[in-house]
Order: structure tokens, then C-alpha cells, then sequence
């Protein structure tokens, strides 16, 4: 299961509209969750209503949070976000062989078998989490919430029973015109985020939607990248004697 995790505190500024590029990554079958950071009721309506219609175009899920409950909302979302994509999944296996539209439509017996595999998938189902970082100058002052609620993510990533693996990004990039930049590649060890804050450079734009698009970019080649290794390691056992 794929994922974009989204932290940001609204109202982006620059290139496409974050919207449509949610909705592409939902079409690529990558789920976009947006949580926005909120510090003194500073998030004003048009982030507000922005960050709600990521999550919605993304197939997703959105929250608001304080910096002190930033950690607990990122967990929740990651965790809540995988219950959904196997519920969704399991509705559509459902409705297919049985003829059942939904889990409460079964009898009692059957539906808490269900209910018993979808627990289990959750917790041993691979995930893999892009977090992508508003380092936008407005966000500075909750950069310190944002870098204990990725620490926190890791260490609950490393704790599930599947294979789990993280990714971090921030918008805009360190160089000028640099939309977004990868800033820690596919990894299970979490040690690696804590060398990430010290080096972002908090700058004044906001470019959500290219962000986005550069991740979903990055999602695709990591596709490629593993088809072609598959499709080398089947050339080399034709040839093994």
C-alpha cells in the first residue's frame, strides 16, 4: 500500500493546483493524507478548505492538528489510512462473490471473521509512506513538532508485523526554482531522519501541487527501477546451468 503523507499548513502558492495533482496520485493507486498544522489559530479558512480537498481528491484522509498533538495525528492517519484501503478492498471482494455490498450485511459469524482478517492485514500488510514536508517559511516555528511526529512515525512503522518503509521530502527545494527535494530514500532505518532538519532551508513559497507531482514521479521510477530488477534476476536464471 502506497501513501503520501502530507504535512503542511495550507494554502499553497505556486505551479498546479495540489487538488488535481492528489487526484492523479490517487489514480496511480497512491493515497494522499494531509495534515494540517495549525499554531495559535493561524491556518485561515482558505488553508483550511485546501488542505480538506487534498485528502478528499487523494482518496485520503485529512486532520487538523496542534504542534503538541502533531505526533499522535500522524500515526493515527498512517494506521487509519491502511484499515480504509483494505476495508474498501475487501467491500469490493464482497459485493463480487458474495453479493454483499457491505461488511454489516453478512451474518454475525461471518462478519466477524471478516472483521478478524482485515485486523490481520492491517497490521502485516507492506506499507510504504512518502512524507512530504512544507518547509515553507510560515512553517518554520513548527518545524521542531514536525521533526518529533516523523521520528515517532518510524518508530511505529519499524513496530508493525508487515515490511514497512519511509521516504522524506520537502517543498521547495534548497536551490532556487527547486520545487521539492528527496531528502531520505525508501528505508526501514529510522536512524537516517534525524540528520534531515538541521540541513532544510525554509523558504517563502509554497508549491504543493508540483510537490506532489515529484513524488508521485519518484513512486513510478521505484516501480520501474524493482519491474527491471525482477525482469534481470528472470534473464539470469534462464541461464543458470
Amino acid at each position: 500500500m502506497k501513501q503520501i503523507l502530507l504535512v503542511t499548513d495550507g494554502c499553497s502558492n505556486v505551479g498546479v493546483s495540489p487538488v488535481i495533482a492528489a487526484a492523479q496520485a490517487y489514480a496511480a493507486g497512491i493515497t494522499v493524507n494531509v495534515v494540517g498544522v495549525v499554531d495559535q489559530g493561524d491556518l485561515v479558512e482558505f488553508g483550511t478548505a485546501e488542505i480538506e480537498e487534498i485528502a478528499k481528491a487523494g482518496g485520503g484522509l485529512s486532520r487538523l492538528s496542534h504542534t503538541r498533538q502533531l505526533s499522535q495525528t500522524v500515526q493515527m492517519l498512517t494506521r487509519k489510512t491502511v484499515v480504509q484501503t483494505i476495508q474498501h478492498a475487501v467491500h469490493r471482494e464482497l459485493k463480487q462473490v458474495l453479493g454483499a455490498s457491505s461488511i454489516e450485511e453478512l451474518p454475525p459469524e461471518k462478519r466477524g471473521e471478516v472483521v478478524r482478517v482485515i485486523d490481520e492485514l492491517s497490521e502485516t500488510s507492506k506499507l510504504s509512506v512518502a512524507l512530504l514536508i512544507d518547509a515553507s517559511a510560515s512553517m518554520k516555528p513548527k518545524l521542531h513538532a514536525v521533526e518529533e511526529a516523523i521520528r515517532d512515525l518510524a518508530i511505529s512503522l519499524k513496530s508493525r508485523q508487515g515490511g514497512s518503509e519511509l521516504s522524506v521530502f520537502h517543498f521547495p527545494g534548497s536551490s532556487y526554482g527547486e520545487d521539492c527535494r528527496m531528502d531520505l530514500d525508501w528505508t526501514t532505518d529510522i536512524s537516517g531522519v534525524n540528520a534531515i532538519f538541521p540541513r532544510l532551508q525554509m523558504r517563502g513559497t509554497t508549491p504543493t501541487g508540483p510537490a506532489i507531482l515529484h513524488v508521485i514521479d519518484f513512486y513510478h521510477k521505484a516501480d520501474y527501477g524493482s519491474r527491471k530488477n525482477d525482469e534481470t534476476d528472470g534473464m539470469m536464471s534462464d541461464y543458470v546451468v
